[in-house]
């Protein structure tokens, strides 16, 4: 059983930047795949960003793309989610995820991931 939390979300104007955290518990951090995700009121979970176990690989979304850069520190059992130039359409509760999946380096499928944290919002103001 992996535990996650996230923190970081809050209200930030359109343009601005907002730092999110994801603390695991347990030894095996380095062995998973992480990934975000965000669901907006009424709308399906939808893929963030992801990144491999050691950090090298990583891939987004094409909505996020160039905007939001997904990192990790395996010593700090911690993964972050950079989100800049924020819009107003980035509003929703964002998660991070694990998945053991140890065939692929990376993984935008939400069913790949067997692990999520509670979430933590995210609002943007026009």
């Amino acid at each position: 059983q992996v535990q996650l939390v996230e923190s970081g979300g809050g209200l930030v104007q359109a343009g601005g930047s907002l730092r999110l955290s994801c603390a695991a518990s347990g030894r095996s951090f380095g062995s998973y795949i992480m990934g975000w995700f965000r669901q907006a009121p009424g709308k399906e979970r939808e893929f963030v960003a992801t990144i491999s176990r050691s950090g090298t690989v990583t891939d987004y979304a094409n909505s996020v793309k160039g905007r939001f850069t997904i990192s990790r520190d395996n010593a700090k059992n911690t993964v972050y989610l950079q989100m800049d130039s924020l819009k107003p359409e980035d509003t929703a509760v964002y998660y991070c995820a694990v998945s053991r999946d140890f065939y692929y380096d990376v993984t935008s499928d939400v069913r790949a991931y067997n692990y999520w944290g509670q979430g933590t919002q995210v609002t943007v103001s026009s």
